[in-house]
């Protein structure tokens, strides 16, 4: 593969990609068909935020070959079932050797689905909270701090802002990527989410 300045590569099939974005066939489809695409469902918002704390210390790639796994073990990310989740639960799932067996992180993920239910009563959806940070430029260390201060965990600066770049909102693939333009067009044309009122 050609190397192009600023860290674009051109693979074998032509296509010019964010460097990172190369190589195994899972990264290429995850950069050329989902990372930087602005998402406002709750449950994929809450399984990326989750997800990237899993990642935490590990490479991205053994969590995608993981993610099917995750989705099953965790009821495909329904906040209000994680919520419900027990000391029985968290046994079966340190068993579960198709996700990654961390304790501190598969607790983690419950305590952070509670209190995710709290800032919903709050905000009306996690993706009102969410993408009410989009236009600040230190939103991730805020986020990052106000999640703290609500009593999430595994939610540090840089998780949080791998969070935004992954749900869209903020569009960091490379000057030259094919897939950035496209990326930029879909996040003008989305509609963002409205704080609601706040559910009774």
């Amino acid at each position: 593969m050609a190397q192009r300045p600023e860290g674009i590569v051109v693979g074998e099939d032509g296509i010019p990609r964010c460097w990172w974005g190369t190589g195994d066939p899972l990264y290429r489809r995850y950069h050329d068909r989902e990372w930087g695409r602005p998402i406002k469902n709750d449950r994929r918002l809450f399984e990326k935020v989750c997800l990237e704390g899993f990642q935490s210390g590990l490479s991205w790639l053994i969590i995608l070959r993981k993610r099917e796994n995750f989705r099953r073990a965790f009821r495909n990310f329904d906040i209000e079932a994680i919520a419900r989740f027990d000391s029985r639960t968290v046994g079966r799932l340190l068993d579960d050797v198709g996700i990654v067996r961390n304790e501190a992180k598969i607790l983690a993920t419950i305590n952070n689905a509670r209190r995710c239910l709290d800032l919903t009563d709050e905000f009306g959806s996690l993706a009102a909270y969410a993408w009410a940070l989009e236009p600040t430029p230190t939103g991730a260390a805020a986020m990052s701090r106000d999640l703290k201060r609500r009593g999430w965990s595994f939610v540090g600066p840089t998780t949080v802002y791998a969070f935004m770049q992954a749900v869209g909102i903020v569009n960091d693939h490379l000057k030259g990527c094919q897939v950035r333009d496209e990326v930029e067009q879909v996040r003008r044309r989305f509609v963002r989410p409205a704080r609601r009122k706040p559910r009774v």
